[in-house]
């Protein structure tokens, strides 16, 4: 099969199955990427487009960073693999001990993964061990939150809250809980920032304590922002309020940082912006700037003691034969030398003004029910069109696309993310696309 170029798609397109996707209708207009540099992607008909979504909330840095391509190549010329199962190679001791520096002071190991989906079931499972290991075996229940995405591992869909996800898979894991969702149009449309209403929603943890025990609750696990669900923003006072009644009732705290961390929201991650720190923190995207599959679950001293305090022997019977690759290691350590050199985890507290400013102006258009956002995220959620639900999302995310800026659409909702290193006029650029296609 020849490579795709421009104005030439690939022999077939029958073979590879494509993720969320309907497979049987791509074919009929394939959209293929074909390069990509800074903020732009350029596809097989030779349009560049601006990427408004960082990739997939991920290519956080901008698209092709030549120190990221250099450390992947010089580390397939010293070391292709090692494995860290009983040994090492020194780089993957290197990066951590870089990488605990921009979380909460008191979170310093990290257990490395290939994917949000695993660093959301690697948490799932520390938390489940610790509580064992704290002699609170029948503490076994996980709880997540309505419209929350944690991945698609059984762990990270039993505790995810978006219906259309899980209803192909039967039960999942047994006895996972959902709190209620944070959403709140009603009282909280066109908030600039954290929306004013609703941090006693987080008492919904009572209730479920009511109703479980809390002696049966191992963990809850939320998004500081939900993403794919929609790109929802957690009222003031709500993360605070959590970490209280977890803290009362010896419940872990997760935060899945897979999409707000590595400066999505104005800082290396959204427990240093908001000011809450949880047990655990999962992560990925980002963290690698989308070059080479990595991910990372951040614990806490006080966690990881706990499995230190075990008999000698292994502590946690659980790893990934990629687990600390070098060649992702050496990915991620120059994409942090990029954050670090080029002060992108500051890069949302800079361009707030612009961001927001931008963003509500579409509060007045046509069809507009919510414009929820936080620098660098958002979402604008229209009214369903005549024809049913998603569909004028769709229509809007193609006219954008067409004249020159590609947003991802979740059904009626268009969301935003795009590469930190966006200027102050691409944003309003950006904005002002969408406002277009929306009229």
């Amino acid at each position: 099969m020849s490579e795709a170029t421009h104005n030439l798609l690939p022999e077939g397109l029958d073979n590879f199955w494509m993720p969320f996707t309907p497979n049987r209708t791509f074919a009929e207009k394939p959209r293929l990427m074909v390069s990509a540099r800074g903020m732009y992607y350029t596809d097989a008909e030779g349009n560049e487009v601006l990427d408004a979504s960082a990739g997939l909330w991920c290519v956080n840095a901008g698209h092709y960073r030549p120190e990221i391509n250099a450390a992947i190549a010089a580390q397939l010329e010293e070391l292709d693999f090692a494995h860290n199962f009983n040994a090492a190679h020194p780089l993957v001791f290197e990066y951590a001990s870089r990488l605990v520096k921009h979380f909460p002071d008191n979170i310093n190991r990290v257990f490395f993964t290939n994917s949000g989906s695993e660093s959301v079931d690697t948490a799932l499972k520390i938390a489940l061990a610790y509580q064992q290991l704290r002699g609170e075996g029948s503490r076994t229940r996980l709880v997540g939150r309505e419209g929350g995405y944690h991945g698609m591992g059984f762990g990270g869909l039993a505790v995810g809250g978006i219906g259309r996800n899980r209803r192909q898979f039967g039960p999942l894991l047994p006895g996972a809980a959902h709190l209620s969702s944070v959403l709140d149009i009603e009282r909280n449309a066109f908030s600039r920032g954290l929306p004013p209403h609703g941090a006693e929603r987080a008492d919904d943890l009572e209730r479920l304590v009511a109703i479980h025990g809390a002696d049966t609750i191992a963990a809850v696990i939320v998004e500081p922002i939900t993403g794919a669900g929609g790109v929802v923003l957690p009222p003031q006072g709500y993360l605070e309020r959590l970490r209280e009644i977890c803290d009362q009732y010896g419940i872990l705290l997760i935060f899945d940082e897979v999409i707000t961390g590595f400066g999505r929201v104005g800082d290396s991650c959204a427990a240093n912006r908001f000011g809450v720190t949880p047990d655990i923190i999962t992560t990925a995207k980002g963290i690698s700037n989308a070059t080479v599959p990595l991910g990372g679950v951040f614990v806490s001293d006080a966690v990881y003691d706990v499995f230190q305090s075990a008999p000698a022997g292994v502590e946690l019977f659980h790893g990934y034969t990629y687990s600390g690759h070098p060649v992702a290691c050496a990915a991620g350590m120059a994409t942090l030398s990029i954050y670090e050199n080029e002060n992108l985890f500051q890069r949302g507290r800079d361009a707030e003004g612009a961001w927001l400013d931008a963003a509500l102006s579409l509060r007045d258009a046509d069809g507009v029910v919510d414009v929820r956002c936080h620098p660098l995220i958002a979402a604008v959620e229209l009214a369903p069109g005549p024809e049913g639900p998603g569909t004028r999302g769709a229509e809007v995310a193609q006219r954008c696309y067409h004249r020159g800026v590609w947003f991802r659409n979740i059904g009626d909702i268009l969301v935003t993310s795009p590469p930190l290193i966006i200027t102050d006029e691409q944003i309003r650029q950006m904005f002002g696309v969408l406002g277009e296609a929306i009229g």
